[in-house]
């Protein structure tokens, strides 16, 4: 049985719809390693700002598949995505000031959210 997103056209270098859950599944385990050092470093510069950046980041990080999925508001997703994508630049920055390694560990999550942003702004053109 198809589905929405089954309808879609896709960009070029859209992967199979079996890797999304393999790939979220490791990129999980980099993030909860990474607040874990972040959270255990004895300095943390900023600790107040790093952490609203954070809770923006993860609210428009779990109102994506609703934007996109749910609610097939291809666009309002894309504008989802790159707010995104521009905490977890910031993110990255915070924690380096704590924990270089919690912040190593977000860059293959930070190149997923771009090529994700890249794969939302295909479709997007592709299906208007």
């Amino acid at each position: 049985m198809a589905t929405w997103y089954d309808e879609l056209k896709k960009p070029p270098f859209t992967p199979p719809k079996n890797i999304f859950g393999p790939v979220w599944a490791l990129l999980y385990l980099f993030i909860i390693t990474s607040l874990v050092f972040y959270f255990l470093s004895p300095s943390k510069p900023h600790a107040w700002l790093t952490g609203f950046i954070l809770v923006v980041h993860f609210t428009a990080s779990f109102s994506w598949t609703t934007l996109f999925f749910k609610q097939r508001k291809i666009l309002p997703a894309l504008l989802d995505l790159l707010m995104i994508d521009m905490t977890l630049a910031i993110i990255i920055v915070l924690f380096s000031q704590a924990s270089t390694i919690s912040a190593l560990l977000l860059i293959p999550y930070f190149c997923w959210g771009l090529f994700a942003a890249y794969l939302n702004l295909g479709i997007y053109r592709l299906n208007r």
